[in-house]
């Protein structure tokens, strides 16, 4: 796992950690923008980017990352070098845990601002009308980046944090339709598949495969990225590892105290996410 160091109070380095000696260390959460507009790992070897749209948001996460006392950080644009087959695969398929392991998660919201219409000011902030529509909540990815981390806290485009998921727990819950004692930390074998698919069936990714490739972490299975299939192989494969631990389950007489809904898989070839 590679992660930024923050030098001094504008610059930053990228190193790389053992996988046994990973630092406390931020992690970002955010939407892409176009191609051209994201800091590259090539950027970062090459010093180049900074005048890169995306390098705010990079600029942001050392910020934040900084005033809560931590020196390390990671950033997906630039801290992945998804020229590499085996490190992409490898990074799609630890997401979740790298999510999970941050101590401290920050959503950067760019289409919410803290300087929205203050009309209901007295019974809503100001950004709220605009949280509730981010394009944030619409995302294939940005799901496991809301339920692994333990601390997951929202800013807005100004940087001006508007609190997290504890606090907004009940606007996230509206929007989201996750379970509350997801968001609370839940753990999420106890959701049956029926419900975790649930959360994902209105999201969205750039790449039709990533629709799978982003539940990884969320159903807790390996599966090696492949791109060009189109969702309904990626799905096919998705449904043969997820019905593997099921057949398990159904031939183990041992009950458990969280147990796992079959309904979906009735027909493992047709798609889950439209």
């Amino acid at each position: 796992m590679r992660l930024l160091k923050r030098r001094n109070e504008d610059e930053f380095s990228l190193i790389e950690r053992l996988n046994d000696d990973i630092p406390p260390y931020a992690i970002l959460s955010h939407t892409w923008g176009g191609d051209d507009d994201e800091v590259t790992f090539k950027d970062l070897k090459e010093d180049t980017g900074k005048n890169k749209a995306g390098y705010d948001k990079i600029r942001f996460c050392r910020n934040q990352a900084a005033s809560d006392g931590l020196e390390f950080f990671w950033v997906d644009t630039c801290c992945i070098d998804k020229t590499s087959s085996a490190e992409l695969s490898e990074a799609i398929n630890s997401m979740f845990r790298w999510y999970d392991g941050a101590a401290k998660c920050y959503v950067y919201l760019t289409d919410v601002s803290t300087h929205g219409d203050s009309t209901n000011h007295l019974y809503h902030p100001p950004w709220e009308a605009d949280f509730l529509k981010s394009r944030w909540f619409t995302r294939g990815w940005t799901l496991q980046e809301l339920l692994a981390p333990a601390s997951v806290e929202f800013f807005s485009k100004e940087g001006e944090r508007l609190g997290d998921k504890t606090s907004l727990e009940r606007q996230v819950h509206d929007i989201t339709g996750i379970d509350i004692r997801a968001l609370q930390g839940s753990p999420l074998s106890c959701f049956t598949i029926d419900e975790r698919m649930s959360w994902a069936k209105q999201r969205e990714t750039k790449r039709e495969e990533d629709a799978v490739h982003s539940l990884l972490g969320i159903f807790d299975i390996y599966l090696s990225p492949l791109y060009g299939i189109g969702k309904k192989k990626a799905f096919a494969r998705f449904w043969e590892e997820i019905e593997k631990p099921v057949m398990d389950e159904l031939s183990d007489l041992t009950p458990t105290p969280c147990k796992i809904g079959l309904s979906v898989l009735a027909d493992p070839n047709q798609p889950a996410l439209e």
